[in-house]
Order: structure tokens, then C-alpha cells, then sequence
């Protein structure tokens, strides 16, 4: 598994921090929304190796931002759908 490098956040704290530093602004396009999300998930996974005080709930974020994805996964294809049609 992948480990935060140096200057990666190391905690669950600087693991937030991070995301809520990067948030997409509010209107931002699905896809926008879909890579923040995904790479939320990728730093919650990378950090739950290292902070092992707070590994479980760091892998209740990755799930959920894993799920977040995945509905704007379907989202985007729905939209692409509908506007072929």
C-alpha cells in the first residue's frame, strides 16, 4: 500500500485539512467534483496505513468518498445519456 511522503499529511486532522483547503467551489462541474473526490479517497487510504490511532475512522472516509465517486460517476454518464438523446 501507498504511504504519504513527506510532505503528504501524516494524521486524520491534516488529512481534512487538506480537503476541506481543497474543495471545489460551489457550481464547480461534476467532474471537478469527481477527481477532488477521488483524490480524497486516495489521501484517506494512503493515511490510514500511517495513522494507525485513527485508521478506522480514516477507512469510514475512504468509503464515503469512494461513494461520493461513485454516484457522480453515474451522474456524469446519466447527463451524457440524456443529452444524446
Amino acid at each position: 500500500m501507498a504511504t504519504p511522503g513527506r510532505n503528504e499529511p501524516q494524521t486524520l486532522k491534516d488529512a481534512h485539512n487538506i480537503a476541506a483547503a481543497t474543495r471545489p467551489q460551489p457550481g464547480a462541474s461534476l467532474a471537478t467534483w469527481l477527481k477532488w473526490r477521488k483524490a480524497n479517497a486516495k489521501m484517506y487510504r494512503a493515511v490510514s496505513d500511517v495513522d494507525r490511532f485513527h485508521h478506522h475512522e480514516l477507512r469510514y472516509w475512504v468509503a464515503h468518498e469512494d461513494s461520493e465517486a461513485e454516484a457522480l460517476t453515474a451522474q456524469i454518464a446519466k447527463e451524457k445519456t440524456e443529452g444524446r438523446s
